[in-house]
C-alpha cells in the first residue's frame, strides 16, 4: 500500500497534465482563446509544480513529510474545482498555477520519502518500480480523458481531477506514515534552509544529474505540450485516436522503468543512464529527420515511441544519482531537483511552439534537448561514486 501511495503521489505531474490533453482544442474554441494561450494552461501548471516543490521540500525537512503533504493534496482537489469553474482563459491559467503549487507536494515529498525510507543501494530500484506504477497515469489519463469528452464538456475533466485528488488524499492518509522523525528534522528557520540548499547545490554529482533530468524533461514536456495540436490538428487524428497514441508512448515509459529495474541487477545507474541517453539521442535525430522530411505517421511514430520510452530509464537513475549523497537534506535536494526539472518543462513547450506547433518544431526541440543531456553525461558527470 505504501508503494502504491508513493506511485500515485509521484504521478501528480502526469495526472495534472495528461487527463485534459485531448480537450485542448475544445478549450481554445469554448473560451475564444488562441492555441498559444491554451498551452499556457500547461506551462502554468508546470510552473506551479516547479515552484511549489521549492517551497514544500525545505518545509518538509523542518516539520516532517506528512502535514505539508496532506495539506497540498487537499488544496489540489479544491483548485481542480476552481479550474472547472473558470470563466475565462486567464482565470483558468491562474487556477492551474495554484493547482500546480498544491500538487507539487506529492512530487517532492514522494521522492524525499524514498530517500528517508530506503538505503542507498535500493533507491534507484525503488524509483524504477515507482516509474512502473505512476506510468499508468499517462497511459490511462488521456484514454479516460478522450472517452469522457464523449460524455461531458471539458470542464467535467477537472471535476474528475478533483475526485482523483480526494482519493489520493484518502489513500495517503491511511497508507503512508511519517518517515522523518523529529530528531532528524532541521531547525534554524530560513538560515538553515539556505545553508542546506547551498550544500546540495555545491555537489557536482547533484548538479549534473539534475541537468540531465531537466533536459530530458524539456524533451518530454515539449512532446506533451505540442502533441495534441500536431496529431489532431496537423495529422487529423480524433481525440480518441490521439489518446491511444499518447497511451502507447506512455506504455513505453513503463517498459523503460521495468527495463531499468532489471538492468540494475547487473549495471550501475551511471552506465544505464548513459546507454539510455545514447539510444534516446539517436531516436530523437531520426524523429527530426522524419518530421523535417514531411513523412507520415507510420515513419514518425516509431522514433517518437523510442525517445519517450527511454524516459523510463533516464529519470529513475538520474534521480537516484542526484539524491544519493543527500539523505540528511532529502526534502531540499528533492525540491531543487524537481523545481529545475519542471521549470525546464514549463519553458520548453512555449519555446518549441513559438513559430507554430509543428512536427518539425517538436522534433528539433526534442533532439536538441536529449543530445545536450548526452553531452552532459559524457563530459560533466563525475565518474567516481556514481554506480549506486
Amino acid at each position: 500500500m505504501a508503494l502504491l501511495a508513493l506511485g500515485m503521489l509521484s504521478a501528480f505531474g502526469p495526472l495534472s497534465l495528461d487527463l485534459y490533453l485531448p480537450s485542448l482544442p475544445r478549450i481554445a474554441t469554448d473560451l475564444a482563446a488562441s492555441d498559444a494561450s491554451v498551452q499556457l494552461t500547461l506551462s502554468g501548471s508546470l510552473a506551479g509544480l516547479a515552484l511549489g516543490q521549492l517551497l514544500v521540500g525545505p518545509l518538509s525537512d523542518r516539520v516532517g513529510r506528512r502535514r505539508p503533504l496532506l495539506a497540498g493534496l487537499a488544496g489540489f482537489a479544491l483548485l481542480s474545482i476552481g479550474c472547472a469553474l473558470a470563466p475565462t482563459i486567464g482565470m483558468l491559467i491562474a487556477a492551474r498555477i495554484v493547482q500546480g503549487l498544491c500538487g507539487a507536494a506529492g512530487l517532492v515529498i514522494a521522492r524525499a520519502v524514498v530517500r528517508d525510507a530506503f538505503p542507498d543501494s535500493r533507491i534507484a530500484h525503488v524509483f524504477s518500480l515507482l516509474m512502473l506504477i505512476n506510468g499508468l497515469a499517462p497511459v490511462l489519463a488521456p484514454l479516460v480523458g478522450g472517452g469522457l469528452l464523449h460524455l461531458m464538456p471539458w470542464r467535467g475533466l477537472f471535476w474528475v481531477l478533483a475526485a482523483v485528488g480526494a482519493a489520493i488524499l484518502a489513500l495517503t492518509a491511511i497508507a503512508l506514515p511519517e518517515t522523518l522523525p523529529p530528531e532528524r528534522r532541521h531547525g534554524g528557520g530560513l538560515r538553515a534552509t539556505i545553508a542546506a540548499g547551498r550544500e546540495v547545490a555545491s555537489d557536482r554529482l547533484f548538479l549534473t544529474a539534475t541537468a540531465i533530468l531537466a533536459l530530458t524533461s524539456a524533451a518530454l514536456f515539449t512532446y506533451i505540450s505540442l502533441s495534441s495540436f500536431i496529431l489532431q490538428s496537423g495529422f487529423g487524428l480524433s481525440p480518441s485516436l490521439f489518446s491511444a497514441v499518447f497511451a502507447a508512448n506512455s506504455v513505453g515509459i513503463m517498459l523503460g522503468g521495468r527495463g531499468s529495474a532489471l538492468a540494475l541487477r547487473r549495471l550501475g545507474s551511471a552506465t544505464i543512464l548513459g546507454t539510455a541517453l545514447a539510444v534516446m539521442t539517436t531516436a530523437g535525430i531520426v524523429l527530426l529527420i522524419a518530421a523535417a522530411g514531411g513523412m507520415g505517421l507510420p515513419v514518425l511514430l516509431p522514433p517518437l515511441f523510442v525517445t519517450i520510452a527511454m524516459v523510463g530509464l533516464v529519470m529513475p537513475n538520474a534521480t537516484a544519482l542526484a539524491l544519493s549523497r543527500h539523505g540528511r537534506s532529502a526534502g531540499t535536494a528533492s525540491a531543487l531537483l524537481g523545481t529545475v526539472q519542471y521549470l525546464a518543462g514549463a519553458v520548453a513547450g512555449p519555446l518549441a511552439s513559438s513559430r507554430g506547433a509543428s512536427a518539425t518544431a517538436m522534433g528539433t526541440s526534442m533532439a536538441a534537448a536529449v543530445g545536450a543531456a548526452l553531452l552532459v553525461w559524457l563530459f560533466l558527470l563525475p565518474r567516481r561514486r556514481t554506480s549506486a
